[in-house]
């Protein structure tokens, strides 16, 4: 399974490197270490406290990172698939510097993408097909205050959950997360004021290398426990070439609505999606269609480092076959729900966690469902995940 660029002699030294680079040099760095801002995580894994090192010129930079394995079983694959996988779920380093009027980050290495309702892919072709080996790092500018600008490859603005596993909930991403965009290259300006944060950004939407996307969110924080966002993004031109990376939605618009409530054991994330695709007769879509969906994210933090995760979603696409609308889910018409549950160990650097998920697509086209023939209606799955942050 694992060929080109990394074979499974090369990830062994990989992995090997990463834990020598996080653990011998620990004594000298851990006196100034400190977390990390970026990436995002929603939790319940937590980037430790990261090792630190002055940079002479570039000041102090900060350094953690992620190594971890996946493992699971799957049933009614579809051709192409198989039922089972094991491989390198994630091997990157994170390097920031998070001080003084300019600032970095840099996120770099192997990840995997495993997402609900969709055939497994390999790192190294995860890599090779996405985002390369430096899927995320931005320059960023903070004169004064709160406010900011980030120019370069960017996590995304859209949705509830973020790109890499680690940084989830769950370790899957979910039915709503596979109508979204997930790095856009491209700039992005922050500032907030009291209670009220905001973003704006002008990027290439579905990483197209084309800079026609615009996108904006604003949230409310209530109060310490309660937060409330708006999230809105589309395409103002027309792309006419569709990849695994830069699927059709790229000429839609997409919007969001969400609601955080994170307290004592409890972390509530409930949010709504609408997204667009329209007709556009002159780069092939001859009827356009459009999908509304409703996730809701829960996780619970039990003493002993043990913690369970919980994802329930539905989603739905307008038009149908005889009209070829353009197909958004299991073929023009169809919808899906899910259901995920992820129990976690963590102990400080160390985690492990599991995962079962059910996809079960309704009205889908016959072909475009699961199965060696595309006719069965559900997928179950069942994963394992460990590794270590630092």
């Amino acid at each position: 399974m694992m060929t080109g660029i990394i074979g499974r002699k090369g990830i062994l030294r990989f992995v090997a490197l990463l834990y020598a680079i996080s653990v011998l040099p620990l004594a000298v760095w851990r006196a100034g270490a400190q977390t990390l801002p970026a990436p995002s995580m929603s939790g319940p894994l937590q980037v430790p406290s990261t090792l630190a090192f002055n940079a002479g010129p570039l000041g102090k930079v900060n350094i953690g990172g992620v190594v971890s394995g996946i493992g699971f079983l799957q049933g009614n694959w579809i051709p192409g698939d198989q039922a089972s996988h094991w491989d390198l779920s994630n091997g990157q380093v994170f390097i920031e510097k998070n001080t003084g009027w300019w600032q970095f980050y840099l996120q770099a290495g192997a990840y995997n993408l495993p997402a609900l309702g969709v055939p497994f892919l390999s790192t190294v072709n995860t890599v090779n097909d996405f985002y390369g080996a430096f899927p995320q790092g931005y320059l960023k500018l903070a004169p004064k205050g709160n406010f900011s600008i980030l120019i370069g490859a960017l996590p995304t603005l859209i949705g509830a959950e973020y790109t890499f596993d680690f940084e989830n909930m769950n370790i899957e991403r979910g039915l709503l997360w596979n109508q979204e965009n997930a790095v856009n290259r491209g700039v992005q300006i922050n500032d907030s004021i009291g209670h009220l944060s905001g973003s704006i950004s002008w990027n290439d939407g579905f990483y197209s290398n084309r800079y026609t996307w615009l996108t904006g969110t604003v949230s409310y924080a209530l109060n310490s426990a309660n937060t409330l966002a708006f999230v809105g993004g589309g395409n103002l031109g027309h792309t006419a070439f569709t990849t695994l990376r830069t699927p059709v939605q790229n000429n839609g618009q997409i919007y969001n609505v969400l609601y955080t409530y994170s307290h004592e054991s409890w972390v509530i994330n409930p949010y709504f999606q609408y997204t667009n695709v329209p007709t556009d007769a002159k780069i092939g879509i001859t009827h356009g269609a459009a999908t509304r969906g409703g996730a809701l994210l829960v996780t619970y933090n039990f003493k002993h480092h043990i913690s369970l995760a919980g994802r329930g979603e539905y989603i739905s696409s307008t038009g149908n076959l005889a009209e070829s609308a353009v197909n958004l889910l299991y073929g023009p018409g169809s919808s899906a729900w899910s259901i995920t549950l992820t129990p976690t160990f963590v102990d400080h650097g160390f985690f492990v966690r599991g995962e079962f998920s059910l996809v079960q697509a309704r009205n889908m086209t016959p072909g475009a469902g699961f199965g060696p023939l595309g006719l069965n209606r559900t997928q179950p799955r069942g994963l394992v995940e460990a590794g270590f942050m630092f």
